[in-house]
């Protein structure tokens, strides 16, 4: 899942930053509306949420969600601000936002509320996906592998294979290729070497045919990769 977040608060950004990416989502965080507005034209990037504050440099966080809607984008919008007047709330909800969190609050509060969001949204992921025998189960961040008796066993990740997995399963039976991976997986800005997601691959790969399932990501030689749906081995 990939969050773009917009607070030009540097303590409070870095802190926001620090706890999605431990709850391993991939965040872009920049301080600017109008930096945030080209990250969201950006047609390589896909986000599932954003989270704007209301007062920004540039353009503000309620400009940017009427921006966002007059382009018909269902994107999730959390709002964050310190104004906590009745007006504010439904002026910021008005403007597009989904939810709305007042200035100061606990990191708990924001991930549930995040939560909250993905339940009532399309956009953002359900508790579990599954394709063929895998599940990947996003309480836990791990995947769960069922065998042809029906037993489940649980293959632990790091935050970078769970999302290399959820990005292959959410694209089954799909040509992808490194570079289409590269854009989704890392943040803007990043500088991963030019082998970082074969480098993945081989990391999941061996994890996934330790745990009895071999071969689902199949590599297509001169162009990316295919995740072929796994079955159960008789």
């Amino acid at each position: 899942m990939r969050v773009l977040l917009v607070e030009d608060e540097p303590d409070l950004g870095a802190a926001i930053h620090r706890v999605l990416s431990r709850e391993k989502y991939v965040v872009d965080w920049v301080q600017d509306g109008s930096e945030a507005w080209a990250y969201l034209e950006n047609p390589n990037v896909h986000y599932t949420l954003a989270i704007l504050d209301w007062m920004l440099p540039g353009v503000s966080g309620v400009e940017l969600c009427r921006q966002i809607r007059t382009q018909n984008n269902p994107l999730p919008i959390l709002l964050l601000t310190a104004r906590d007047r009745m007006e504010d709330k439904v002026a910021g909800l008005d403007a597009g936002a989904d939810d709305y969190l007042v200035k100061p609050f606990g990191m708990a509060e924001l991930l549930a509320r995040m939560r909250a969001l993905q339940r009532r949204s399309p956009e953002l992921h359900p508790q579990q996906l599954q394709v063929g025998n895998l599940t990947l189960d996003y309480s836990m961040y791990a995947v769960c592998l069922q065998d042809s008796n029906g037993r489940r066993s649980s293959i632990p990740l790091t935050a970078k294979e769970f999302q290399t997995l959820e990005y292959f399963m959410k694209h089954p039976s799909q040509v992808v290729t490194s570079q289409q991976i590269m854009n989704q997986l890392w943040e803007v800005g990043a500088e991963p070497t030019s082998n970082a997601v074969a480098a993945q691959i081989r990391l999941l790969r061996r994890k996934l045919s330790e745990a009895g399932c071999d071969g689902p990501i199949e590599t297509i030689h001169g162009i990316g990769y295919r995740f072929n749906v796994p079955h159960a081995s008789k």
